[in-house]
């Protein structure tokens, strides 16, 4: 989970922690059809854009998502082809569960998590003189 990844150009180590809702924080994710299509189309999305599903935890009206990314996706990006591409089949499925256009809301929750903390950041550049 915390060890560096390599691209040709890059080391790196960038785990996200996602959360989104449903629209209207409606109770839609405790359906097993729905949460096992969820489930399935961010796994199918791990392997078409090379990120790595660390931990998924479904709710009843949220998702808890933590992965590890390749740097050239941003938090933004990540999360938009996240819930563009499982809202869409979600809504092809279960068009009466389509509110207004969309499944999800437009806002989210993003944190990093890696090996070292803000603090030794800090300490190393500070002291790189």
């Amino acid at each position: 989970m915390n060890t560096y990844k390599n691209t040709r150009h890059a080391k790196f180590l960038l785990n996200y922690h996602f959360i989104w809702i449903p629209k209207y924080r409606k109770h839609i994710l405790d359906n097993p059809k729905i949460k096992q299509l969820t489930l399935d189309t961010i796994n199918e999305l791990a392997d078409k854009h090379k990120f790595e599903v660390l931990a998924t935890e479904i709710m009843p009206d949220h998702i808890h998502l933590f992965i590890s990314a390749l740097p050239k996706y941003s938090p933004s990006k990540l999360m938009n082809i996240i819930k563009d591409t499982t809202g869409g089949r979600i809504s092809k499925h279960f068009p009466e569960l389509n509110i207004k256009g969309s499944i999800w809301t437009r806002a989210y929750f993003v944190a990093t998590a890696g090996n070292v903390s803000s603090e030794t950041i800090q300490h190393y550049i500070e002291n790189q003189r």
